[in-house]
């Protein structure tokens, strides 16, 4: 289960995980080495030599983390801090280079801990985005690892996608992310759907005490009956709060790109994050590096 987003997207992995354990499937938490500036004021995502006390490599772009586990300036990562909370390791995967290298190094972290799925985790839903939907903030991360699930499908490897408390995140709004799913359900790759009922809201908000995250919090809220509007990234974003977001939707992921999700079919080819940043400025759309590099130029 992988937090495809950044920071706190490990803890809708973890929802996800927990939607696995009560049908008897045991899995692996994890996510990528990219935090929220207010943890890690560094623009952009770590490489793997910027990890410091990784529990043990496991491909050329993951490894296992402990409680320990910090970017090489000191910043602890979600993933680190979700390893302690569960008692147990989790994978952190590093995303500088392209898609098709982070699938070859997915595809061997998945042999190495005996994984036969991967389950790959967005909270918020832009990782369906096509570009055009004004709220859209932070589609760069999503969109690298969409394509690199998708190239693992095409190696025949077992891999799914799924939207994390919808519209959480206070990028796409609800009748965007629903026309998203539609077109999904169209192209034959919804999956299904489950709530996020209460004895899941209460362990993720044990999870959430853990680990700094706001969009996975807006969930918990959902799941708990709360209905309106909440305001989250300082004031800059607002999220609504109602059943939709309450729930985890999955899909196919070569379906989502080949009917919805134009960024991530964009990326395919990138060989490099640098580079998948540059196809997304060809298309017209700015990312979270661009805006952290702007502050951190600041």
């Amino acid at each position: 289960m992988l937090g495809i987003g950044g920071g706190g997207d490990v803890v809708g992995a973890l929802g996800a995980a927990i939607h696995c354990r009560s049908l008897g499937v045991p899995s692996v938490v994890g996510g990528v080495t990219w935090e929220r500036r207010p943890i890690d004021p560094q623009p952009g995502p770590r490489r793997l030599d910027e990890i410091a006390e990784p529990v043990r490599r496991l491909s050329d772009c993951a490894v296992l983390a402990g409680p320990g586990t910090r970017t090489s300036q000191g910043a602890r990562f979600a993933e680190a801090r979700m390893a302690g909370h569960l008692g147990t390791e989790t994978v952190l995967v590093a995303i500088d280079r392209g898609p098709a290298a982070i699938a070859d190094g997915l595809a061997e972290a998945a042999a190495a801990v005996g994984a036969d799925l991967l389950l790959f985790v967005d909270v918020g839903g832009d990782v369906l985005s096509d570009g055009t939907e004004p709220g859209l903030a932070s589609p760069l991360c999503d969109a690298v690892m969409l394509a690199a699930g998708a190239l693992l499908q095409r190696r025949g490897l077992r891999v799914a996608g799924a939207v994390f408390g919808p519209c959480c995140d206070g990028e796409l709004t609800p009748e965007e992310l629903l026309d998203h799913l539609a077109r999904v359900a169209a192209g034959g790759g919804l999956l299904g759907a489950r709530a996020i009922d209460p004895a899941m809201a209460d362990e993720l908000a044990a999870a959430a005490d853990a680990v700094p995250t706001e969009a996975s919090a807006q969930a918990i809220r959902c799941a708990r009956g709360e209905i309106g509007t909440a305001t989250i990234r300082n004031g800059r974003r607002t999220a609504p709060l109602s059943p939709l977001g309450a729930t985890i939707f999955y899909f196919d992921p070569l379906a989502a790109i080949e009917s919805t999700a134009r960024l991530a079919r964009e990326l395919l080819p990138a060989t490099s994050l640098e580079e998948a940043n540059e196809l997304l400025h060809g298309l017209g759309v700015r990312s979270e590096l661009d805006y952290e590099r702007a502050l951190a130029e600041q």
